[in-house]
């Protein structure tokens, strides 16, 4: 079955950086478009960056361009998040996340605190 495991998140103080990894299994990981999603507290679920199967494509949440960089390692079956210049309003549950078959799958999500 389809699995995907986060980790990597934490406590950070503001400007600080973290990388999350998400290891996938269960699927084709290779022919596979990955993306980040993130929950803050009381609020919505939303889409932060993407990353293409070839890795040659990738899209952010304009809160986060020019901080956050996604990418894949296809071999190890793993996509990575880059977090630099971290604020307060980056905090929140992280999840990883793929597209199959028209079925979303959701990793448990690794939990990201900016706070000094």
């Amino acid at each position: 079955q389809v699995q995907l495991v986060e980790s990597g998140g934490g406590l950070v103080q503001p400007g600080g950086s973290l990388r999350l990894s998400c290891t996938a299994s269960g699927f084709t990981f290779a022919s596979s478009g990955m993306s980040w999603y993130r929950q803050p507290p009381g609020k919505e679920r939303e889409l932060v960056a993407y990353i293409r199967w070839t890795g040659t494509y990738t899209n952010y949440a304009d809160s986060v361009k020019g901080r956050f960089t996604i990418s894949r390692d296809n071999a190890k079956n793993t996509v990575y998040l880059q977090m630099n210049s971290l604020k307060p309003e980056d905090t929140a549950l992280y999840y990883c996340n793929t597209l199959l078959g028209g079925n979303n799958y959701w990793g448990q999500g690794t939990q990201v605190t900016v706070s000094s």
